[in-house]
């Protein structure tokens, strides 16, 4: 029996950083936009490359077979060299792959991400076959005892698969942990409720939390415990049934909130290289610390912001993750960081 079973996208990833990129910011009274730009019709000198295999699905794989679980993985992937990358990471790893979906039509879903000095990113993506699982391709019966099932992002015709699975989980005793993409974000709050109000765990982060609710993404410069803006928000996710509900915001830290009490943690102390990814370690090492702490909100905060801190201190979604032995072992050497809890 599997303990979990991630569902999403993978890809294959091309890391590109040079410092002739520009960061143009542009901000009105209620919104803020950033730009990462580049001289017109120049030829640009990389200063570094790199390439990892990426994709939700499998970066949450990954991250949970590290942890620990014993992980299978739905994606689709093409009849490409790229598939070939795709598929000998996952047995590197010790992931079930026998429910990953070859397609010779489609090619295997293709990133390049444009790394600013800032070290956030922007994301150039061919979805391929990310796009294209049907649930014909699903055999429900390889899915049918597993303990957990986590959605990650399902992108293009992909989308059409979630609530029936959702429904599948729930009707068979399967819990489920959904981190959305800007496909499910798309469709809007009242969409999504049947898959929201099955899931344990739903996290997204708080651009994502705003567009869904609709309602205006106004940051505070104080904390979750005092932002009025991001309480409406997680208040209203809270309502549509999930467990519990967590927001993340990059470099002010995350959020959680289970109906009774709220929780928020800083970001651990790191120096950023690329932020590709740190939402998947986030969110799967907020998972699997929930399962194996007895749903411990404040430590799987505290276990999930250490994990995601180490990814983005190197090139690649799957570098730097940490077993929970060595996430302890962070912990340790960092005595003043925690989470801080307010009732209700």
């Amino acid at each position: 029996m599997l303990d979990i079973i991630t569902i999403g996208g993978a890809t294959t990833d091309t890391f590109v950083e040079t410092d002739r990129a520009k960061v143009m910011h542009i901000d009105t009274p209620t919104t803020k936009h950033g730009y990462l730009c580049f001289d017109y019709g120049e030829k640009i000198e990389m200063d570094q490359l790199a390439y990892d295999i990426g994709g939700g699905a499998t970066n949450a794989a990954v991250n949970f077979s590290k942890l620990g679980f014993n992980t299978g993985i739905i994606a689709k992937i093409g009849g490409d060299l790229n598939s070939c990358a795709v598929l000998e990471r996952l047995k590197e790893r010790n992931v079930d792959h026998s429910m990953v979906i070859k397609s010779e039509r489609e090619k295997t879903g293709f990133s390049v991400i444009l790394t600013s000095f800032e070290g956030d990113r922007t994301v150039l993506m061919h979805r391929g076959a990310n796009s294209k699982i049907k649930l014909k391709d699903i055999d429900k019966e390889k899915i049918k005892n597993t303990k957990w099932i986590y959605f990650a992002s399902l992108s293009g015709d992909s989308n059409e698969i979630l609530d029936e699975i959702a429904e599948f989980a729930e009707e068979n005793g399967i819990n489920t942990a959904f981190n959305p993409g800007s496909a499910q974000i798309k469709r809007g709050l009242a969409d999504l409720k049947k898959t929201f109000s099955t899931a344990e765990i739903l996290i997204m982060n708080r651009s994502e939390a705003s567009a869904v609710t609709g309602i205006p993404n106004k940051p505070a410069e104080r904390d979750y415990l005092n932002d009025r803006n991001l309480n409406e928000m997680i208040t209203k996710l809270k309502n549509q049934g999930p467990g519990i509900v967590v927001i993340t915001e990059g470099k002010k830290g995350v959020y959680a909130f289970d109906g009774k009490t709220k929780y928020y943690a800083p970001p651990f102390p790191a120096k950023v290289i690329s932020t590709l990814g740190a939402g998947d370690s986030f969110a799967s090492t907020f998972v699997a610390s929930m399962i194996k702490f007895d749903g411990d909100i404040e430590k799987s905060l505290m276990f999930a912001s250490v994990n995601s801190s180490q990814v983005i201190q190197s090139f690649g979604a799957q570098q730097g993750l940490k077993t929970f032995q060595e996430i302890e072992a962070l912990l340790a050497a960092n005595p003043d960081f925690h989470a801080r809890i307010r009732k209700r």
